[in-house]
């Protein structure tokens, strides 16, 4: 008689409940253990240590935006790179090729560097330009 497929995973379901109740019994140890003081101090709003001071919907410039999509971006591309990097050693035997891999990654390489001289040169980089809002 043949096990079915699904109890394969098994150790996995296992570890998952294990996990969810670890984590949910620690919340609520720290609930029931915890002491419950609710002061003005505690209830305020936490800025760095510095008391709060006017409206926290504050304007941003659209650098900042800018910046914080080319993080994403080039994060992004070096998460693309990771998988190339992993099987690097075997690319050979399954393009039949020596430098297939590396010539792609070189050419995946090249559109970054074009886009980041793109960034570069538009001055979206450069914080001590004032140029107002792109």
């Amino acid at each position: 008689m043949q096990i079915p497929y699904i109890w394969n995973y098994l150790p996995l379901a296992l570890q998952i409940l294990a996990a969810l109740a670890l984590a949910g019994g620690m919340v609520t140890a720290s609930y029931i253990l915890g002491k419950h003081r609710r002061t003005k101090v505690k209830l305020s709003t936490y800025e760095c240590g510095m008391e709060p001071v006017g409206d926290a919907r504050g304007r941003f410039t659209v650098r900042f935006y800018m910046v914080a999509m080319l993080f994403i971006l080039f994060d992004v591309e070096a998460v693309f790179m990771l998988p190339w990097a992993v099987i690097y050693k075997h690319l050979p035997t399954l393009t039949g090729s020596r430098f297939f891999g590396f010539n792609e990654m070189l050419v995946y390489i090249g559109f970054v560097a074009v886009g980041l001289f793109y960034v570069w040169k538009k001055g979206i980089l450069d914080w001590a330009a004032d140029k107002g809002d792109l």
